[in-house]
């Protein structure tokens, strides 16, 4: 499985960022084809008072980098790529990994 992830750095605005990234970027790259997997979440600092060196990190899943790479240079995802720019005032990074599973997640978190 592969993973493409995105970095996000600390927007001027951590509440539009939120905002535009929910109803704007989301339903945008919802539209790209070949996601096997999508997670999001907001960075926490592992110290006390501490403040992460990113805001938001976001992974993309795909069968292959081969499939992650045709994803973005679809129409589909380019439109999506270039979103970044109108809300992504802090940064962002991407990069891809062959990700290797130790441990699966479990979701039925129930008890």
């Amino acid at each position: 499985m592969y993973r493409l992830t995105v970095l996000y750095g600390h927007p001027e605005d951590p509440r539009a960022f939120d905002e535009y990234y929910t109803s704007t970027h989301i339903p945008l790259a919802k539209k790209m084809k070949g996601l096997t997997g999508w997670t999001i979440g907001h960075c926490e600092a592992a110290e006390d008072g501490g403040k992460p060196p990113y805001y938001m990190i976001v992974g993309l899943y795909g069968e292959s980098r081969e499939a992650l790479e045709a994803m973005l240079t679809s129409p589909e995802g380019q439109a999506t790529v270039a979103d970044v720019d109108n809300f992504a005032t802090g940064g962002a990074w991407f990069f891809f990994d062959d990700e290797q599973v130790i441990v699966p997640v479990r979701l039925d978190r129930g008890a």
